[in-house]
């Protein structure tokens, strides 16, 4: 008796809050029960995933695409049965043309899938410009840049300790050189607009902090952010509840005060002062040094290319975000509106080097949602050399794409610093997960390479994919785009794909 009458005063109490207090229409009108609809709204994307979408209607990865990635990670079988139910004939659709005459003479079976087979980059970043630290992807699936303060400690770890497993890349992000990132895999540390890990008291870029930070011989190259697919010219906040102790001293920033990096550069503010400063901290460090950037205007990139051309000096890479990517928060009209998607950025600007005979030197690499076999076969066809992926990577070790990473309340603890939340998180056992899902990607994409007649993933040309291009007509990329990458094919001493 005595929990019905309580029970009844709060509802009570609640009515009387909606009635006279509430500045909710809804709740004013219906006091109450109107809260079912907001109880309804907040659980609206949980109830769409698990009873009301279909296998292809989820955005922005479905329920086949993540069904794909788990299975992958856990090991599990990640065939499907009974044809495809993806729309074939849709504009845009990839058709990967296959050859009468595979390359190899033992097929890729199902019982080849544990097999870890580290396909390497063909090309050898820094070698270019001479750079003294010079070195050679063992891998072209690899860890795209997602910072420690966006993700947390025990999600680094995990994609580290994976990522040295299946023998890939573990971009920093513009976040620091966190301990979790020092766990035995090759790191590109990344550079942005606020600096964290190379920056003095005042916020500028500081010589020997950066030297101080890459001297770990865990850092392989330096990636400088210009910006990013998902706010692209908008620079990065991570909310003061995020930035702990730890995150604070890594990035040389107050604690708990929110993070706010500026949206451009003070060490440079056009291309010469940028190539400039890539210069600069390669002669200093010996180490390659790369570019990152969503694409929009092309007078940028054609400055670049003339400009590399001109002096033979620049970055030894350019990584091209899509403005489909992005695992951080972001204001919806930037992750909707600014930037273009991948192909259609990375064309043009691969174009433009190649028309300057630029293309073949510099190491290109791909990222926005490309953490699918079909999808690297496109990109490495539109002149990529190595791809990047991150959320793929968060659903290898967990992630159910709650899409609540701005929250600080993400459930599987990977975008969270909630220490109930990250507990859920086993860093060495996603780690393992990670690892079974970098190498059955890469086991697939070699499948298809053989498949196509080729060895390496890298001779792929825009002839080897058609592409939906109206009703009933598919064109191949050469015929869409005009070019085929640009590359002088030769064998990789001491690697066999067999």
């Amino acid at each position: 008796m005595t929990f019905w009458i309580a029970a009844l005063a709060i509802l009570l109490a609640i009515a009387c809050y909606d009635l006279f207090l509430s500045h909710d229409n809804v709740l004013r009108n219906f006091p109450v029960i109107g809260h079912l609809r907001y109880l309804l709204i907040e659980i609206g994307p949980e109830l769409r995933q698990y009873i009301v979408a279909g296998n292809r209607e989820e955005a922005p990865f479905n329920r086949s695409e993540r069904d794909w990635i788990y299975r992958s990670a856990r090991g599990q079988n990640n065939y499907f049965g009974f044809g495809t139910d993806d729309q074939i004939y849709a504009i845009g659709y990839p058709i990967i043309k296959h050859s009468m005459f595979p390359y190899g003479e033992v097929s890729f079976t199902a019982s080849a899938k544990d097999k870890n087979v580290a396909i390497p980059c063909a090309k050898v970043l820094g070698e270019t410009h001479g750079r003294a630290k010079a070195w050679r992807p063992n891998s072209i699936v690899n860890i795209s840049a997602m910072s420690f303060g966006s993700l947390s400690a025990s999600a680094v770890r995990a994609l580290n300790l994976g990522a040295k497993e299946a023998g890939c890349f573990h971009n920093t992000g513009e976040g620091g050189l966190a301990p979790d990132h020092l766990h035995g895999a090759d790191v590109i540390y990344q550079i942005g607009t606020g600096m964290f890990g190379c920056r003095d008291l005042s916020g500028n870029f500081s010589m020997e902090k950066l030297l101080e930070t890459t001297g770990h011989q865990a850092v392989r190259g330096i990636e400088i952010k210009l910006s990013q697919g998902a706010k692209p010219g908008k620079g990065g906040v991570l909310p003061g509840k995020k930035v702990t102790a730890q995150i604070a001293r890594i990035r040389g920033v107050p604690a708990y005060e929110d993070c706010i990096s500026p949206n451009s550069h003070k060490e440079f503010r056009d291309v010469r002062s940028l190539i400039a400063f890539i210069e600069k901290i390669a002669r200093a460090t010996g180490l390659p040094v790369g570019i990152k950037s969503a694409v929009s205007h092309d007078g940028f990139w054609n400055e670049l290319a003339a400009a590399m051309r001109e002096t033979g000096q620049g970055p030894d890479w350019i990584t091209v975000d899509g403005g489909e990517g992005g695992t951080g928060a972001a204001p919806l009209t930037f992750a909707d509106h600014v930037s273009l998607p991948f192909k259609i950025g990375f064309i043009r600007v691969y174009k433009i080097f190649l028309e300057e005979k630029m293309a073949e030197r510099l190491v290109w690499i791909g990222s926005g949602k490309l953490g699918f076999p079909d999808r690297a076969v496109v990109a490495v066809a539109l002149g990529a050399d190595l791809v990047n992926i991150a959320r793929e990577a968060m659903l290898a070790i967990g992630c159910i794409q709650a899409q609540k990473c701005h929250s600080d309340r993400c459930p599987t603890g990977i975008t969270t610093h909630n220490p109930w939340l990250e507990r859920g998180l086993a860093p060495e056992t996603q780690a393992k997960r990670f690892a079974r899902y970098c190498q059955t990607f890469r086991n697939e994409l070699l499948a298809l390479t053989h498949a196509c007649g080729y060895q390496h993933p890298c001779q792929f040309t825009a002839d080897d994919v058609e592409v939906g291009a109206g009703p009933n007509l598919f064109k191949t990329l050469r015929e869409l785009y005009g070019y085929t990458p640009e590359r002088s094919w030769r064998l990789i001493e001491g690697w066999a794909s067999s």
